[in-house]
């Protein structure tokens, strides 16, 4: 198989791993399709989805630049996503019987137009995003990147993101989804972690 399109596939599952941890970007999809609309809700996924491509461009671009100018710290970028990872999993772990706290009013009445443009800035300016991509690239990028790349990630970055928050606005703008997720909150969380655990310590031993 050729190596730039595994890496693309590999990098696609670690982006939606990251995409499905709980933090910011899905409590705010989640608090526009509660409190709002399912409509405003897929407003915030494309949102999250537009944001990502800028996120992931910068990344690339800056990794690709780095990596051809000094490039022993390939070892150390790799070592150092695989270590993020770790401690992502660890997160997810320890909070996984935390409650997961979905309250309406702050995003009431919002529109479609709105709701994409408060998750778009939320994405491009939350450092974990930036953090998360790059830790993932870095880890997972082979040495030499494809111009193809630079086309194909983006959008499957997008694609990532948008798919799982549209899933996240349809399912938690009904009751019933909503309940069953919240109910089994601590086993979603334990398995994203596990396997979160694994591809780090993969990425660290390799």
């Amino acid at each position: 198989m050729d190596t730039a399109f595994l890496s693309v596939v590999t990098i696609g599952g670690a982006l939606a791993l990251g995409a499905m941890s709980p933090g910011p970007s899905f409590i705010l999809v989640a608090r526009t399709a509660v409190a709002s609309s399912r409509r405003a809700g897929m407003g915030a996924a494309l949102g999250m989805g537009v944001g990502s491509v800028i996120i992931s461009l910068i990344a690339l671009m800056g990794l690709h630049t780095l990596l051809a100018a000094v490039p022993w710290l390939w070892v150390a970028l790799k070592t150092g996503g695989g270590v993020y990872l770790l401690w992502m999993a660890v997160k997810m772990f320890r909070g996984a019987h935390e409650p997961l706290h979905v309250e309406g009013g702050a995003n009431s009445g919002k529109s479609f137009g709105k709701a994409f443009l408060h998750a778009f800035i939320t994405q491009i300016s939350n450092p974990k995003t930036a953090v998360v991509f790059a830790g993932i690239f870095a880890a997972l990028l082979p040495a030499h990147i494809t111009p193809m790349m630079y086309v194909a990630l983006p959008i499957v970055s997008m694609l990532v993101d948008g798919l799982w928050y549209a899933f996240v606005a349809y399912a938690l703008s009904s009751s019933g989804p909503r309940n069953t997720y919240l109910r089994y909150k601590a086993t979603f969380d334990r398995l994203g972690g596990s396997v979160m655990a694994l591809l780090g310590i993969k990425l660290i031993v390799k």
